[in-house]
């Protein structure tokens, strides 16, 4: 390619891929967190990515909604709706349980739609020997109803529970460095290019 004709990033490319963080667990007693700042830790390292994580406990939303929600429902969600919908992109922080995902977060997703079209979605799963990877393959099919895009590669951790030591370090992290970054990198790729996208021709169903 000549140079001379290469083109030039626009002020949407080059401006930092926002990145929602969506923590799924809302139990008591939960290693969530754990996982949450393990994997924080290393968005931080990655050029080129605001975070925002958004924690399913904090966020108070009820157990259903209605066809027709009240005055304090559409309160709770305002909290959260502009959140998802500011974002480029997604990481899900899931357990597993039951060999699928917590039902706060199927709620979160289907409380809403457009939010979540033409984003991608990546996923970081922790729990007993499957690691949560039954959880992810559930949440596939949900998101691709949603028109959002699966991140082929994920992080999982496999008997989370002996991985990490009393202060939240991983006590071996290379091997799950080198796959939260495979996944980081494929997020900023698939976000930088359906932004772009969108921003030429918006998305429509």
């Amino acid at each position: 390619m000549d140079l001379t004709t290469a083109p030039v990033p626009t002020t949407a490319s080059a401006a930092p891929l926002k990145v929602a963080v969506v923590l799924a667990s809302n139990r008591e007693g939960r290693f969530a967190p754990v996982v949450s700042g393990w994997f924080l830790s290393r968005a931080a390292g990655h050029p080129g990515i605001e975070t925002d994580l958004i924690d399913i406990a904090e966020l108070d939303l009820p157990s259903s909604l209605s066809y027709r929600p009240d005055v304090e429902t559409l309160a709770r969600l305002g909290a959260v709706s502009p959140r998802l919908a500011a974002a480029d992109a997604f990481v899900v922080i899931t357990p597993e349980y039951n060999h699928s995902y917590p039902a706060p977060l199927k709620n979160l997703i289907d409380w809403h739609h457009a939010e979540w079209q033409a984003k991608p979605v990546a996923f970081v799963s922790y729990g007993g020997v499957s690691g949560g990877l039954r959880a992810v393959e559930h949440l596939r099919q949900v998101f691709a109803e949603l028109h959002a895009v699966g991140v082929r590669d994920t992080v999982s951790f496999h008997n989370a529970g002996a991985l990490f030591d009393g202060e939240g370090r991983h006590k071996d992290p290379s091997g799950s460095d080198a796959a939260a970054k495979s996944l980081l990198d494929q997020l900023v790729w698939w976000g930088r290019a359906l932004r772009d996208a969108k921003a030429v021709r918006p998305y429509g169903v």
